[in-house]
């Protein structure tokens, strides 16, 4: 690839090529002061290329590739760049991690321990955990959630926030503009900006916590919470995770510890006011 660069975010290296110079530019600018991989060696490679040659420059289209790729996905347009490039990082993370156990889910912490919240597109997750990452939690990843078999603990992934929508108001009225990356619109998402993660979140990222509450959030409904039994958590925790079978007895074992050793409850709220009220409520809860 003509232009490259690298980083590490948490426990994984990746190398990001691209046949154009804007998206590796901007993912350098969101990216800023995040390490190297360890010993120079990435565990995942991404490549942004043109879907034809001619596309390069002709309505240039974005082919999201790397060491693992999806044969039908969709190009994205030059614009989309970034986002492009994040959702290459995601999919190699999907389709190819194999140490981790890995939970579609925003992860929180305070005082050692991890607040997981896991639940559909448009509950709010994502948008909650930034929130709370500013309000006395530790930011410790949005996309995935990276469950260690051999010590039960999670590890940090403090990706970039992917804002969608109304949640880019919300959080700009909460974070200094010099954290926030440039507004992509016509997304197949909607309107999208990324959120870059606090100072903390970025300096602490080697630093692991142990699960102590597992919320399943959604949005739009009057305040409320209920507990989740163990088969109805283990159930919605295999559809959230991307490489559960791929990962065999060791993540069977680690998911059966989540649902054995850690409280579960499902909220719905109304606004994000209500929500950081009911996780505070739970949470100290926790202590008693």
């Amino acid at each position: 690839m003509r232009h490259r660069t690298q980083l590490r975010v948490g426990p994984v290296g990746f190398r990001v090529g691209s046949a154009w110079a804007a998206p590796i530019v901007a993912l350098e600018r969101l990216y800023a002061g995040y390490p190297l991989p360890r010993d120079g060696v990435p565990d995942f490679t991404v490549r942004l290329e043109p879907e034809r040659p001619w596309r390069r420059w002709l309505r240039p289209s974005i082919a999201v590739r790397g060491d693992y790729t999806l044969p039908d996905a969709a190009p994205l347009a030059l614009a989309h760049g970034l986002l492009a490039a994040e959702l290459a990082m995601n999919l190699q993370m999907a389709l190819g991690q194999r140490r981790y156990l890995l939970l579609h889910a925003s992860t929180v912490e305070r005082d050692g321990r991890a607040l997981l919240m896991t639940g559909e597109s448009g509950a709010g997750k994502s948008t909650l955990a930034a929130l709370l990452g500013e309000r006395g939690w530790r930011f410790m990843g949005d996309e995935f959630a990276l469950l260690d078999p051999a010590t039960g603990r999670v590890h940090a992934f403090p990706r970039a926030v992917s804002l969608k929508n109304a949640a880019i108001d919300v959080m700009a009225a909460e974070v200094p503009a010099s954290r926030l990356g440039p507004v992509l619109a016509g997304t197949p998402k909607g309107t999208i900006r990324h959120l870059r993660p606090a100072d903390d979140a970025i300096a602490r990222m080697d630093q692991p916590a142990t699960p102590a509450l597992l919320l399943f959030p959604r949005f739009g409904f009057a305040s409320a919470l209920r507990g989740v039994g163990a088969a109805e958590v283990f159930v919605r925790l295999t559809q959230a995770s991307t490489n559960y079978v791929a990962m065999g007895e060791a993540g069977y074992n680690a998911l059966r510890s989540v649902v054995e050793n850690i409280p579960a409850c499902a909220i719905d709220y109304p606004d994000t006011g209500s929500a950081i009220d009911l996780v505070e409520q739970l949470w100290a809860e926790l202590g008693r």
